[in-house]
């Protein structure tokens, strides 16, 4: 596994370079929003960490510009803003993960772990491709295709896809969604479900406001199909 950061402190990049090679990842770094497009196209990292203010492009610029290429890199922003508007903006530009500086290296090395687990549930695993009513997704190759025209999903919005669509007609809370997709140490930090939901709608459904799919349960969260 290798990881690109794109960072303008020296400092961050010691970090997160000794944490790459603690934890047996390949690190490959950038100091600016150009170079980290141009160091991506390069290397094919399989992980790449954004901090938001860079000198010549910030860290949203560059998700959006890689989201736009078809990236599906795993994607978290660093930023010294932790408030949820800035938040907000950092997912709806297509990040995976957010997290605020300064932080502890053990924390970033437990998301990047969970950003690299791919596990989707046993009984998706069996079935391999699951289909309905012209959506099929593809669990090996991570493929999601709407009436055969292919979707661009981020590794998040794909495993939250994966969740809801191997048990269709079952609610899953937000907590239970987080637990799965993050793991449990993220129940009660992380509360981006709705965005990614949001994101979700916008990339599979006809009619977003009218899910046929990805459908909300008032006050107890969400569920493929009914």
């Amino acid at each position: 596994m290798k990881i690109l950061l794109a960072d303008d402190e020296p400092a961050i990049h010691a970090v997160v370079k000794q944490l790459s090679s603690n934890q047996g990842y390949a690190f490959c770094g950038a100091s600016s929003g150009a170079e980290a497009l141009e160091r991506y196209a390069e290397e094919k990292p399989d992980l790449v960490i954004l901090d938001v203010m860079m000198p010549d492009m910030d860290g949203y610029h560059v998700c959006r510009e890689l989201r736009s290429q078809g990236a599906e890199v795993p994607v978290i922003f660093l930023s010294a803003k932790g408030d949820i508007v800035d938040k907000g903006i950092g997912f709806e530009a297509g990040c995976d993960d957010y997290l605020v500086k300064p932080f502890s290296p053990s924390e970033l090395a437990m998301r990047i772990k969970a950003l690299f687990r791919r596990g989707a549930s046993p009984q998706a695993a069996d079935k391999g491709v699951i289909e309905s009513d012209g959506l099929r997704i593809d669990l090996k190759k991570k493929k999601v295709l709407i009436e055969g025209k292919a979707v661009a999903l981020t590794p998040k919005e794909f495993m939250i896809l994966v969740i809801l669509a191997s048990h269709p007609g079952e609610i899953f809370t937000h907590e239970q969604l987080i637990e799965e997709v993050w793991g449990k140490e993220y129940v009660g930090i992380t509360s981006s479900i709705a965005v990614f939901i949001s994101k979700i709608r916008e990339k599979i459904e006809k009619n977003p406001s009218k899910p046929r799919y990805l459908q909300t349960v008032w006050r107890f969260g969400y569920r493929f199909g009914d």
